[in-house]
């Protein structure tokens, strides 16, 4: 295997709080640990009333539970607090304003400083993953749109515009707050700079008057792009008054290779060309801040989904030090179930066996290119689960990032943590063991038992 130049791990501030700063940098240290990512956010046990669930249910959709105990359980209620005082005069200029301090801001938040220091010294690399377009207090008015202008019924990721004016003008304050506030930092790991596919109605996204008006500036015909979505919305949902679906309209449709209708084509070029735009906008930001030194990596979709969230895997890496494509492979398995139920629900006449085959391909996360023919062999993998993705798909997967790359930026994939330990570990090796990637993360650090530890030192020094 090639040398890894980055093992990273996400430590969110819960498990900070929980099993304290020291404890979690010894264990880092102990598996060969180099980069780390923080969010600027302290919790505390809460109840149903006043906090949100953790781990996240996805929709509803998700049976994960931690494998490290926070706070005595594997599964709990937290609430949250900025884990700073916010300079509420650089948001002078933005439609959203600062986090609230509150309670655990006075009695925690300096925690998380505390532990960006002690990582910094122990020679460890320090990012804040945050999401690339969701400012605090999200508004409807800066949620993308269907082709029909709604906002997607159960989008799984509550993400804003990514044309949206309001948001970069957030975006760009906290930045600077953040700077100001951690000037250690080495960068940033903005998550989602892209439209999330999990549901149907997420692939579809966005029309909203923030793209319509950004395409009006550049070389986009935004009406027909818009009408032909609708069109073919309303096809997969059986409300097209001139004709029924059929199996061979998602071939048609919605393949990565071959020809595809012109409509298409531009819709992803202007995905991928709001996408790279928005980096380019983190870029700027951290620049302007005074951050010409601080890194930039994106968390992102693995190609082929990435043609539908409009990531420009080789546009990004022009403004960025690295990309890290996402292996959250019982996503990918849910995303099976969530786009083929909608579609059987309105159109009866369609098999399930022809509609979930087509997905499974489309998504090229079957080895033969078949995959399963019943909805019920995908959804969310229980915690003792192995994830229902082989090996083969996956290191295609990374090989085609590499090769959209091309060598211009770093390529560390980001591995999820959840899931049984051999599981895991198969899907940690075949990352450590790629040639086209310089690194791994591994997110996030609730979900690494000791054994899992273990078996990241044992991958990693091979």
């Amino acid at each position: 295997m090639a040398k890894l130049d980055t093992l990273g791990i996400t430590v969110l501030g819960d498990f900070i709080l929980s099993e304290g700063v020291e404890s979690i940098i010894e264990n880092l240290l102990r598996i060969g640990t180099t980069a780390v990512a923080v969010n600027p956010t302290v919790t505390a046990p809460a109840d149903e009333n006043t906090g949100s669930f953790q781990p996240p249910i996805d929709a509803g959709s998700s049976p994960r539970v931690f494998d490290r105990p926070l706070w005595g359980k594997h599964s709990l209620w937290v609430r949250g607090g900025v884990s700073y005082r916010p300079r509420e005069a650089f948001y002078k200029d933005s439609a959203y304003k600062p986090r609230e301090t509150n309670d655990l801001t006075e009695q925690h938040g300096s925690l998380i400083g505390h532990f960006i220091d002690r990582a910094v010294e122990s020679g460890m690399k320090v990012y804040f993953q945050i999401g690339a377009v969701q400012p605090s207090g999200l508004r409807d008015e800066d949620r993308p749109r269907l082709p029909d202008g709604t906002i997607p019924p159960n989008r799984m990721a509550d993400t804003g515009s990514l044309a949206s004016e309001a948001v970069r003008s957030y975006n760009r304050a906290y930045i600077r707050d953040l700077l100001e506030e951690y000037p250690s930092v080495t960068g940033f790991r903005p998550d989602w700079p892209e439209y999330p596919c999990y549901t149907l109605g997420e692939v579809f996204q966005d029309f909203g008057e923030h793209v319509a008006k950004w395409a009006a500036s550049r070389d986009f015909d935004f009406e027909s792009i818009r009408l032909e979505a609708e069109m073919f919305w309303n096809l997969l949902h059986g409300q097209s008054s001139w004709r029924c679906l059929s199996s061979s309209d998602f071939d048609r449709h919605w393949t990565v290779s071959g020809d595809l209708p012109k409509w298409l084509q531009e819709w992803r070029r202007l995905k991928a060309a709001i996408s790279v735009d928005c980096l380019q906008h983190w870029r700027d930001a951290i620049n302007d801040a005074g951050g010409e030194d601080k890194e930039l990596s994106a968390n992102a979709f693995m190609p082929t989904y990435s043609t539908v969230t409009g990531f420009d895997f080789a546009g990004a890496a022009k403004i960025c030090d690295a990309v890290s494509p996402k292996l959250y492979t019982m996503h990918w398995s849910l995303m099976v179930k969530f786009w083929a139920e909608p579609i059987l629900k309105a159109n009866p006449q369609l098999s399930e066996e022809s509609v979930v085959r087509a997905i499974v391909r489309i998504m090229e996360i079957d080895d033969d290119g078949t995959g399963g023919g019943c909805v019920s062999g995908y959804g969310y993998p229980a915690p003792d689960e192995p994830h229902p993705i082989a090996s083969g798909p996956q290191s295609r997967k990374l090989k085609d990032v590499a090769a959209e790359v091309a060598g211009t930026c770093s390529v560390t994939p980001l591995v999820h943590g959840y899931g049984p330990l051999d599981d895991f570990t198969r899907r940690l090796e075949l990352v450590a063991d790629c040639e086209a990637v310089s690194g791994l993360w591994i997110n996030r650090y609730g979900y690494l038992s000791d054994e899992k530890l273990d078996a990241i030192r044992t991958a990693v020094s091979r």
